[in-house]
């Protein structure tokens, strides 16, 4: 893969055209939205008129917590926010697929990470106009390297992981409008200098009971749209119990309980407004139960993976 090509999104977005669906429509707790926002704002408004060795302000703000909970939405709903708050009330989103930069052969993943880092990606925001770019899953460029594994070649995970570092150095201090957004399911994984290297690590957590009843009281009603019926079901008070019973699952999975629950019973299929409480009960269980076993095998290997080393 061309560096180019792990450039999937390069847009401009705008205070008045874009979709505020994509910020909008994540349910996490308030303070999360308002650090991101408060610091990234911060960020693009000091960096330009400061110098680095006045602020240390990398531009880089690292989203991390489990699958599932938005972080990678919020970095891309990211820009519209801004743009009420920036002259010109345009901010550029470029979004990067990390994977794609890491190479077997030798020496290469450390010359495509610098390549797309330090040149390739300040070129495509060389107008000047603030830019938010998102590393998506950053932990697989920036790895620990104290946690390296002498099997997998250590030498070019040092050095891919030193390219990181050293592109963030050097767009810290040329490019000010740059801010880069990256996300992590898991900061352990993450090498110490990188993270030293964030203004702001925002954790984004599984959301509790209350967001669960928002997150399915959402869906039930996007779904309305098609099956008004749907709609007096997204406002039953029962809901709340229908959340009790989901807690434990992320917000992407709590989304999906509802179509579980429509898949249960094929009269819900051919009629979405057959749908009930204890249908979507049953779906969240069955999701809570699911997902335990999962993390329960994950954890399993781990261990096995820990005592073979």
């Amino acid at each position: 893969m061309k560096v180019q090509e792990c450039v999937v999104s390069d847009k401009v977005v705008s205070a008045d055209g874009d979709d505020p669906s994509l910020w909008d429509g994540i349910v996490v707790p308030s303070d999360v939205k308002e650090r991101l926002l408060h610091h990234s704002l911060l960020a693009l408004r000091v960096r330009p008129v400061l110098p680095f060795a006045a602020t240390a302000l990398h531009g880089l703000c690292t989203l991390y917590g489990p699958p599932g909970t938005g972080k990678t939405t919020l970095a891309m709903g990211l820009p519209a926010e801004l743009a009420p708050f920036i002259g010109g009330r345009r901010v550029r989103r470029i979004e990067v697929n990390p994977h794609g930069l890491m190479s077997a052969e030798h020496g290469q993943s450390q010359q495509r990470v610098h390549e797309l880092l330090a040149d390739h990606v300040p070129a495509l925001a060389s107008d000047g106009t603030p830019t938010v770019v998102v590393l998506d899953e950053v932990e697989s460029m920036a790895v620990a390297r104290s946690a390296a594994s002498l099997a997998a070649n250590p030498a070019d995970v040092h050095r891919a992981t030193d390219a990181v570092l050293t592109a963030l150095d050097h767009n810290a201090v040329r490019y000010p409008h740059l801010l880069f957004v990256a996300t992590s399911n898991f900061t352990s994984a993450l090498d110490e200098a990188f993270l030293s290297r964030t203004d702001a690590a925002i954790h984004v957590p599984l959301p509790g009971a209350d967001a669960l009843q928002l997150i399915i009281r959402q869906t039930l009603e996007a779904l309305g749209e098609l099956t008004p019926a749907l709609r007096d079901l997204a406002a039953s008070p029962r809901l709340a119990e229908v959340a009790a019973h989901a807690e434990g699952l992320d917000g992407r999975r709590a989304r999906k309980v509802v179509f579980e629950a429509l898949c249960q019973r094929l009269e819900a299929v051919l009629d979405p407004g057959q749908l009930t409480e204890f249908d979507l009960t049953a779906a969240a269980r069955a999701a809570v139960q699911a997902t335990r076993e999962s993390r329960s095998s994950v954890e399993d290997a781990e261990e096995d993976s820990d005592v073979a080393a």
